[in-house]
């Protein structure tokens, strides 16, 4: 089923593609940062509780110290060459499921690790995008 005024574009031919071999990218490791990224949420919310709505700022603080936190190791990883998001959520755990995916189209130097934290109070999420730059 298609729609009206919407259209893929043209495959391109292999015979307008260069036959060059292209030079070999270094890609962005990421099991290294995932297992940063386990240490570090486990180290951080291991005792933590879902905050008193007087405290609500607490999860805030949580988010933004975790983000900054793995993008500086990201950095440290590979200081050049790579643009870098992270995006932490902190949910309280109520017992509910959940589910998340997401899909990417990208160059195969790019990269993401994902990590699930969660305890009797409190589930989180953080996901690091690596994006090769040049």
């Amino acid at each position: 089923m298609s729609l009206p005024g919407i259209r893929s574009p043209p495959a391109a031919s292999n015979a307008s593609r260069s036959s060059a071999p292209s030079p070999s990218r270094p890609k962005f490791d990421s099991n290294l940062l995932r297992a940063y990224m386990k240490k570090l949420l486990s180290s951080t919310l291991a005792g933590a509780a879902w905050p008193e709505l007087k405290d609500k700022d607490k999860v805030k603080q949580w988010c933004k110290e975790i983000g900054e936190r793995v993008k500086e190791r990201a950095v440290e990883i590979e200081p050049r060459g790579f643009k870098y998001m992270v995006t932490t959520q902190i949910n309280e755990n109520l017992g509910q499921g959940g589910r998340a995916d997401l899909v990417c189209h990208w160059e195969d130097s790019d990269a993401v690790a994902q990590e699930v934290f969660a305890n009797d109070s409190l589930i989180c999420v953080c996901i690091a995008f690596a994006v090769r730059t040049v």
